[in-house]
């Protein structure tokens, strides 16, 4: 199973959902830490139905469909769960933009530096409140990881800049 069918999975754990609650609620539960995309979420929901790991619950409004996970989907989720870790593979669009920013005007990465700034700012922000109303220490420290994140990143423009 792929990282992102065991997100959407671990939603479903919270009772049915449509596509649209679940690209939601991954990136109000993880975004900060795993993108799942509308367009991910729409290819493995099919996938996740043909393997037999979730249901088709009701018709929702406007043709939305829900989904139900199945006992054999909670079966595999807590598989997966429980499989012994692999090395992370971060994918960073800042990074990358990084990377690359050699093809812009100097006007052009300043501006990439400037808003990966604030929207890095922003997310520390976010990172420092979500640990002070963290209720459980695993929340809390996913909310420190993200803190730290955040951190790095801004650490990291602070290195491209001053060069």
């Amino acid at each position: 199973m792929n990282a992102t069918a065991a997100a959407l999975l671990g939603l479903l754990h919270d009772g049915p959902a449509t596509g649209g609650e679940l690209v939601a609620g991954a990136e109000e539960r993880f975004g900060a830490f795993f993108s799942v995309t509308r367009s991910q979420v729409y290819r493995e929901l099919p996938a996740l139905n043909e393997a037999g790991y979730v249901r088709l619950g009701k018709q929702g409004p406007r043709s939305s469909q829900q989904y139900v996970i199945t006992a054999a989907g909670k079966k595999a989720f807590k598989a997966w769960v429980a499989t012994d870790s692999a090395p992370d593979h971060l994918r960073s669009p800042l990074i990358l933009r990084l990377v690359h920013a050699r093809v812009l005007t100097a006007k052009q990465r300043q501006n990439l530096f400037d808003t990966a700034r604030a929207v890095y700012t922003e997310q520390a922000d976010i990172a420092k409140a979500s640990s002070k109303a963290a209720e459980d220490p695993v929340t809390k420290a996913v909310a420190d990881f993200d803190l730290a994140h955040a951190k790095a990143a801004l650490k990291l423009l602070d290195t491209v800049t001053a060069n």
